[in-house]
């Protein structure tokens, strides 16, 4: 049985967070101290009655006196009534507290925000395993006053101005409300000169509408309103703070504040005659309202330090009210219950036959999620039955074997607010009624009969004793007014066990819970939820991940270089997951440094007359990128220039009598230079004095000799802080035949500084320290690492109980632990090869609040999905350690390079310069900023030297630079395919916490060039014997087509860029990666985004249009084919006799990588007449294969695979005995043969991905 205690209130003062402290005792007189309930109690709770409305701070738990009895985990629940309940939440969201663990103890838990109530009820989750529940409490706290006014939806309060208007430049609003329903105005305001302020609810939110000296928008229907809060018809006490100052406003709804500057060109808010709340009253007509007026509650209702409400119950003469307001708060009788499992919470009721025949049942329901059983009846027929539910977020009638739609389209249901149901039966007909809609009748072919009701689910008992059986899920939801036949369902004879049945239900509180409030999805991601979690959309945003968090752009021109991409346009992020978003630029890379290059709006010459130093020329120039991130990019460049076209007749730069300026240049902090070229900074000249090639060697610019003749000044800025230039003035041509002649060239930037940022460590002890990770709600960490050390601690950050720390724990694995206050978390990515070879190593951690994540070099990636209702903030408090710990244990032995955090580079070698057993920099050849190994090709240190690796790379070589190309004609083709991983590879991060749940995303690069003039054209097919597959194909009208059919249940989505035709005889470099649903496009250089399952179109003619891609083959020259980390035309030139590889017809290896500068239009036009040739000598066979082939194509497409041009395949084979993983050092030779015969070593990843999204094939072809 539940427990009520009344006590008393002893008011003390003590030092208690500056408030006086009230102590709520409870004392049980019989047998030990303390509550404890009955064993058969099923869902126990003590409520405790304060009295009155109290302001309570913190609460303090024993157990049960001289027992072995204690909770050590509980709800807090409050309620104003005692009747209708609402769960406290900590600051993190999180409900749940953390109790005793001995009888004796004392835990005080102070809230993170103060509970204005009159009862508290406390519901035990956990207690002592070994005894039993036991409980002793503490209230701290205060009294609390309040001034209420009850608004009945047809009534508000008028607070009138002693003058005409009333004008302000400041303005503090605050007030406490609960509401009925979930639309309402609960302020109003407006002036004649177009000022207005509103605050309203709108679908359970509250919407806040200001306007200073606007009248457009008065009269538009563009009126923006700034939204916060959820849910706020909660039928409980929600707090709203309005502060403003001239435009800039401070806007809080709860513990939520939004910040934001005010529409209008005007300071102050001028309002005229009144502010009424409650309602917008129509002039000259009492008790006819504009909007939907407030129903519910209003309490210490302040206007600029004016109580309101206490004006109003005194009656004072400037408040006056229309329709009934009331100065006490009346308390519905909505009690609601909460449905919490969506596969075993079920309400069964026994309904009786009515007296005047027929069937009614009404509720109302709330819900996130999209699919649910509402209510299931059995008809007189058995074993049919009529059901109510929802799916796929819309409404609908399951009657036999029939689903009807009960709802007009686009009604969605599970949008959190409350909706009414009623449905009801005369004879054979059924009539559906929710919300407004129209009514919803459909005929049966057989009678409703009185009997079990099941409301949101049935019970998991066999069917066939209930007749009951969820269709998809059970209702996970609120529910609350049921009534069977017009008779009301009192819900505590249920909770009593006198009435009905039920399961996993919570009485008397509607526990649902806005997921996307606070947003935690980054950089503009659109948040959705179901009951237990959210989700973020991150299309159309540049990031991906769980919360948009990563960047999918490279964070530099050098980047793009390393992962084999060619010149030309590319959006990079300069602070990768940081705050700044993508920038368009060019990246130059036909040179050896990489330069990368920012316009702006005025690149042409511009001729200057008739300036003077009073009325000056100004030119302002404005990037391409905004300022934060010009200077990100500036400062992770190593070099940057600009160049200053200055030509000049009469006009001067410098005053020749005082050496005054006349003309200068603003940099990119707003500082004036007057240097016009080189690197130094701070000296007036120009580069004819630093070269020192003046035609006047008196002055130290050529226009300042003044002469009739052109002269020129022409400089290149180096100096990279103070580049761009942002702003030019030029004062020295009024004089007659004066002239300036001036062009300010690109931003030029080269060479990523964070690259080789390294740090070594060779003692155990030494470390470096930097500030603390600010990283609360989201963390990603990389950086890589070479070592011959078995173990040591890369990095570590403490705080009083959280933590964060990745460290190589054996020689072959990486683990990366944390703790939020759910308890330890470690993943751990196990590596078949030793990762202490002193070789470069790739690690990228990742945490945020919906999962955390592990790359370590190409190795599958380790997801732990974080648990729905657990702790968010990582909360640490000492210095990030680098290479060490506090400890000064377990520390990192080699060197550690690139470290970037939330996309910020730690300077690791400016640390290192001033730390004892730590060096700047890292020895070896592959240590070297210049790239020795391009395309994604290793560089593998050598005792006397390096090699490049290019086992990973499409491309061969020394430097792995050289294209390798294959000449294709119709007849030929190349299938690989790819082993299963090895077992070592698949193993799970066991020692994962338990509330934690693994997981994996889906996700491939494709890389390759080609080169044909023909179409349609199949390029290339990924696929799997369940029917699933990527297709890239050249439409007929030789545009390039994305196929993705990765559920079998669902047409294919395709993916069309553009409609430029491709055939055109030239090379086109394509680049595709996918993460999830977001797509990364680049064709030559134009890059596209786009997102799938919302696809540009959906795939009506499969049959037609890739397999008739497949059907015509391919002729001409594909190039440097890579799919992840493999390179299977470069197998298929190397390894024609590997298992992994198959090859029909007849390839040849090609030049037209290399050749591709300098092709004509027409460059493949020989290589087709020869094509055609053999067309005429073998016509008749021709015909025959080309069907042959049609009829291969087909059943490869549908049922196995595509095998046309280059045709990649996912075949698994299980193996009997265990590959030995151990790989011993061998000595690199330059041989594509040989590097290629270690690239099964590197296959794993894409096979493991692919097990988990393309399923499983247990044959091979």
């Amino acid at each position: 049985m539940s427990f009520q205690a009344w006590g008393k209130i002893t008011m003390v003062t003590k030092s208690y967070c500056c408030l006086r402290l009230g102590v709520f005792f409870l004392w049980i007189p019989k047998g030990a101290g303390g509550w404890s309930p009955q064993a058969t109690d099923r869902q126990p709770w003590i409520q405790l009655d304060l009295r009155n409305r109290m302001e309570v701070t913190a609460i303090a738990t024993q157990g049960r006196y001289g027992s072995s009895d204690w909770v050590s985990g509980y709800l807090l629940l409050f309620s104003d009534t005692g009747r209708a309940w609402k769960q406290y939440r900590q600051e993190d969201g999180v409900g749940r507290f953390a109790g005793n663990v001995n009888a004796d103890g004392v835990v005080l838990q102070k809230l993170s925000h103060s509970i204005r109530s009159r009862f508290l009820r406390f519901v035990p989750l956990d207690w002592n395993p070994s005894g039993w529940v036991g409980l002793r409490v503490e209230v701290y706290g205060c009294a609390y006053k309040s001034y209420v006014a009850d608004f009945d939806g047809r009534s508000s309060l008028l607070y009138r101005f002693n003058q005409k208007s009333m004008s302000t430049v400041k303005d503090v609003i605050s007030l406490r409300f609960k509401s009925r329903q979930a639309e309402g105005v609960l302020l109003h305001g407006e002036g004649q000169r177009g000022d207005y302020i509103t605050l309203e609810l709108h679908r359970g939110r509250l919407a806040l509408y200001l306007n200073l000296d606007d009248t457009r928008l008065r009269f538009s229907s563009g009126r923006v309103a700034v939204t916060l809060g959820s849910l706020l018809d909660d039928q409980h006490w929600h707090s709203v703070l309005i502060e403003r100052f001239n435009k800039q406003v401070n806007f809080t709804v709860d513990s939520h504040t939004e910040h934001f500057r005010t529409k209008g060109e005007g300071d102050s808010l001028e309002v005229d005659y009144e502010l009424s709340f409650g309602g917008i009253p129509l002039p000259g007509k009492p008790g006819t309202f504009l909007r939907k007026n407030f129903h519910g509650c209003i309490e210490n209702l302040y206007y600029n330090g004016i109580n309101v409400i206490d004006l109003a119950k005194r009656r004072k003469p400037q408040i006056y009210s229309v329709g009934n307001v009331t100065f006490s708060c009346s308390e519905p009788q909505l009690v609601s219950t909460t449905f919490l499992s969506s596969s075993s919470s079920f309400l069964s009721l026994r309904a009786m036959a009515s007296s005047l025949g027929g069937f009614a049942v009404r509720f109302q329901f709330r819900t996130w999620n999209p699919d649910g059983l509402l209510l299931s009846t059995r008809l007189a027929l058995e074993p049919q039955r009529l059901e109510l539910q929802i799916s796929n977020n819309g409404f609908w009638i399951n009657c036999l074997t029939r689903i009807y739609p009960a709802a007009s389209t686009g009604h969605k249901v599970n949008d959190g607010l409350w909706h009414s149901v009623s449905l009801s039966s005369r004879g054979l007909q059924v009539t559906m009624t929710l919300d407004n809609e129209p009514p919803s009748t459909i005929d049966l072919e057989d009678h409703m009969e009185a009997g079990d009701l099941y409301f949101g689910g049935c019970p998991s008992s066999s069917p066939a004793d209930t007749g009951c059986e969820n269709p998809t899920l059970a209702f996970q939801g609120c529910m609350r007014l049921i009534s069977v036949n017009s008779q009301p369902v009192d819900l505590n004879l249920v909770r009593q066990g006198r009435l009905g049945n039920y399961r996993e239900l919570q009485f008397n509180t509607c526990g649902i819970h806005d997921r996307c409030l606070p947003n935690f999805c980054e950089h503009g991601g659109q948040c959705s939820q179901s009951w237990s979690t959210f989700y973020c959309d991150c299309s159309g945003t540049g990031y991906n991940g769980a919360t948009c968090h990563n960047s999918i752009y490279e964070v530099s021109c050098e980047a793009y270089r390393l992962a084999g991409s060619s010149s030309g346009y590319f959006s990079i992020d300069p602070d990768g997951s940081g705050p700044l978003g993508p920038t368009k630029v060019y990246c130059n890379m036909t040179e050896d440094k990489v330069w990368t290059v920012v316009t702006h709006n005025s690149t042409d010459p511009i001729r200057v007359q008739g300036s003077t130093l009073q009325k000056p020329y100004i030119m302002k120039f404005n990037y391409s990128a905004s300022p934060e991130q010009l200077i990100a990019l500036v400062a992770g460049s190593e070099q940057c220039q600009q160049e200053i076209v200055y030509s000049c007749r009469k006009s001067r730069l410098f005053n020749t009598w005082d050496g005054s300026p006349l003309s200068w240049w603003v940099d990119q902090a707003g500082e004036r230079r007057t240097y016009w070229g080189g690197f130094l900074p701070g000296v007036q000249q120009c580069s004819c004095s630093l070269e020192e090639n003046c035609i006047d060697m008196n002055y130290f610019c050529n226009c300042d000799a003044d002469t009739d003749s052109w002269a020129n000044d022409t400089g290149v800025l180096s100096y990279k802080e103070h580049l761009p230039v942002s702003e030019i003035v030029i004062g020295d041509t009024n004089r007659t035949f004066s002239e300036a002649l001036y062009r300010i060239g690109p931003l030029r930037c080269y060479g990523d500084k964070s690259t080789w940022n390294a740090a070594s460590f060779y003692q155990e002890s030494s470390y470096l320290h930097f500030p603390t990770l600010q990283t609360e709600l989201s963390a990603d960490l990389s950086f890589y690492f070479k070592t011959s050390a078995p173990s040591g601690v890369f990095l570590e950050n403490l705080g009083l109980k959280d933590f964060i720390r990745v460290e190589l724990s054996s020689p072959s694995v990486v683990t990366f632990s944390f703790d939020v206050g759910n308890g330890p978390v470690i993943l751990a990515v196990k590596s078949h090869v030793p990762l202490n070879d002193r070789q470069w190593h790739y690690v990228r951690a990742e945490r945020s609040v919906k999962e955390a994540s592990l790359q370590v070099d190409q190795l599958p990636l380790r997801f732990l999905e974080a648990p729905s209702d657990g702790h968010l903030r990582l909360r640490l408090n000492s210095q990030l350690f680098v290479g060490g710990t506090a400890a000064r244990q377990r520390g990192f032995l080699g060197c550690i390079r690139t470290l970037t955090i939330n996309g910020v580079t730690v300077n690791l070698e400016e640390r290192a310069k001033m730390t004892p057993g730590v060096s700047p920099g890292c020895p070896g050849h592959c240590s070297s900023s210049s790239s020795l190994c391009h395309n994604r090709g290793r560089c593998v240190e050598k005792n006397s030297g390096y090699v490049c690796d290019c086992s990973q790379s499409a491309y061969s070589g020394p430097s792995c630079k050289e294209e390798v190309s294959v000449s294709f004609d119709r007849e030929s083709s190349v299938t690989y395919t790819f082993q299963e991983p090895f077992s070592v590879m698949q193993n799970r991060s066991s020692q994962a916490s338990s509330v934690y749940r693994e997981s994996s995303r889906a996700r491939e690069n494709m890389a390759f060039s080609f080169m044909t003039t023909q179409s349609p054209a199949m390029l290339l097919t990924v696929s799997t014997f369940s029917q699933q597959y990527i297709a890239v194909i050249l439409a007929r009208n030789g545009s390039l087509q994305i196929w993705y059919h990765l559920h079998v249940d669902r047409r294919p989505d395709v993916f069309s860029p553009r409609p430029t035709s491709l055939v055109d005889g030239r090379l086109h470099r394509i680049r595709i990666h996918r993460e999830g649903k977001d797509i990364y496009l680049q064709v030559t250089n134009s890059i596209t985004i786009n997102t799938i399952y919302n696809p540009c179109q959906r795939g009506e003619n499969f049959d037609e249009e890739v397999m008739q891609a497949g059907s015509k083959g391919f002729i001409g020259c594909l190039s440097s084919v890579q799919f992840n980390h493999v390179a299977p035309l470069k197998a298929a030139l190397l390894n024609r006799g590997s298992s992994l590889v198959s090859v029909r017809g007849h390839l040849e290896e090609s030049n037209c990588g290399l050749l591709a500068d300098s092709t004509t239009s027409h460059p493949l036009s020989d290589q087709a007449a020869k094509a055609d040739k053999k067309k005429e000598k073998h016509d008749n066979d021709t015909r025959h294969d080309s069907a042959v082939i049609g009829g291969v194509v087909t059943v490869v497409v549908c049922f196995t695979l595509c095998a046309v041009a280059v045709m990649t395949r996912f075949l698994y084979r299980h193996r009997q005995g265990r590959t030995d993983a151990s790989v011993s050092e061998k000595e690199h030779r330059h041989n594509l043969e040989t590097a290629y015969r270690r690239e099964t070593a590197y296959q794993a990843e894409p096979a493991y991905r692919t097990e988990k999204w393309f399923g499983k094939s247990t044959t091979s072809a």
